[in-house]
């Protein structure tokens, strides 16, 4: 797509009311103690009692503030949600605006390897402690909603949301991690069958 109207249309990460100084920096202490243990000891055995604990604030805060460890788990991810939203938003093509609608398909799937491959282990657990994660956070609305307006231009007429929702599915963490540790493919052998998903999908590539 090389129109760039997209940027107003998806959902910025992230945006909500605006919070006040003292409860902006609890969250910073919470989130940023959260990241060390992770660091440390892995996603996996994270609570939010230990996370109370390191962060020096009372474990209600953490629960005020997060709703639960999914939530948490969550908002760790923030970061890195963002900067690869803003990539295929407002980056150089082929994932960003400014290449034909194909190519920045192939561009986006492909950048969403790397994405997990980054940060496996964090991902795995985040989806593993609440599926909602997958579908309804606004992470995946937002990329759910890029590759509908891609594959809109593609294929007019299309049931572009469902075929948006097909393609995305291959991309879960735990199948991506499942063909790397299990299975033993390479980055770029995933690649490279999301390429052969795409010709059979879209007949071209």
């Amino acid at each position: 797509m090389t129109v760039r109207f997209i940027t107003e249309t998806l959902p910025v990460i992230g945006q909500g009311p605006a919070e006040r100084a003292d409860a902006a920096r609890s969250r910073r202490k919470i989130l940023r103690a959260a990241a060390e243990l992770v660091a440390e000891g892995g996603a996996e055995k994270l609570s939010l009692d230990e996370v109370a604990h390191a962060a020096q604030v009372g474990i209600g805060t953490v629960y005020r503030r997060f709703g639960d460890r999914a939530g948490l788990l969550l908002a760790l991810l923030d970061g890195g949600e963002r900067r690869f939203q803003e990539d295929f938003m407002q980056g150089p093509p082929p994932l960003g605006p400014g290449a034909p609608p194909a190519e920045r398909v192939r561009a986006f799937l492909h950048a969403i390897v790397d994405h997990v491959e980054r940060q496996p282990d964090l991902l795995l657990v985040a989806e593993g402690v609440a599926p909602q994660i997958r579908y309804g956070s606004g992470h995946h609305a937002t990329r759910r909603l890029h590759l509908v307006t891609l594959l809109g231009a593609l294929l007019p007429g299309a049931k572009v949301h469902y075929l948006a929702e097909a393609l995305l599915a291959p991309l879960t963490p735990s199948l991506i991690v499942y063909q790397r540790r299990h299975q033993g493919l390479s980055v770029e052998e995933i690649k490279s069958g999301l390429d052969d998903l795409l010709r059979l999908t879209l007949g071209r590539l």
